[in-house]
């Protein structure tokens, strides 16, 4: 009866864990990274003194190109092939949703250089877009973490702009590593990535924030 009792224990709190993984994945979905990174100029960067409404528009904008359309395209397609969402987890068929994706900042990226974006705007883009033009490459080896990727992405960029803004990133720049581990950790907990494809996404992640930023 005892062994009953724990294992049922057990299977609650695998339950429990999977659970916890799955919800920190879908918050900390690369898709809402660029949103995310423009909510936080908004609040901390001269940018909080643009009007509201000119925020809210940016923000839609941003909102529309990097989390509406691909996350409505790549289920269209998903739909059309008669796949579930394991199907996407396979190295083979990601290509198609990359492609997806990356065409979907380009057009961003495009409409903000037309309507005169600062600078260090244009580099949350291109970082998120070198990111994927990367991991899409790598594809045909390695099923780079794209989670990871962005996780690390973030830690990058922070770095940066620490520099371009001169603060003292390090209370923010530790929260970015906790939150980059529980990412990593929450992909492996799923089996959607090995030890390697979490580590290489994460060193993608803050190379490309980390010189996207600076260099744009």
């Amino acid at each position: 009866m005892a062994y009953v009792r724990v294992d049922t224990r057990t299977k609650m709190n695998n339950r429990i864990l999977i659970l916890t993984a799955k919800v920190v994945s879908l918050i900390f979905s690369p898709f809402y990274t660029p949103v995310v990174a423009f909510i936080a100029l908004f609040m901390f960067s001269y940018l909080n003194q643009f009007p509201l409404r000119y925020k809210l528009v940016i923000l839609l904008m941003v909102y529309f190109f990097t989390v509406l359309l691909p996350t409505l395209s790549i289920y269209i397609y998903r739909r059309l092939n008669g796949w579930s969402r394991h199907h996407l987890s396979r190295r083979v068929n990601r290509y198609i949703p990359y492609f997806l994706s990356i065409t979907c900042y380009v057009g961003l990226l495009y409409l903000m250089i037309v309507l005169h974006m600062p600078h260090f705007t244009l580099a949350i883009i291109v970082g998120a877009l070198t990111l994927q033009i990367i991991c899409a490459v790598l594809n045909n080896w390695i099923k780079v973490s794209t989670h990871a990727a962005a996780a690390g992405g973030v830690v990058g960029a922070l770095c940066a702009y620490s520099l371009w803004f001169n603060f003292n990133p390090l209370s923010w720049l530790c929260l970015c590593i906790l939150l980059c581990g529980l990412v990593g950790t929450a992909r492996l907990i799923l089996r959607q990535h090995k030890l390697i494809d979490i580590g290489l996404g994460t060193l993608i992640g803050i190379l490309c924030g980390f010189f996207c930023v600076l260099l744009v």
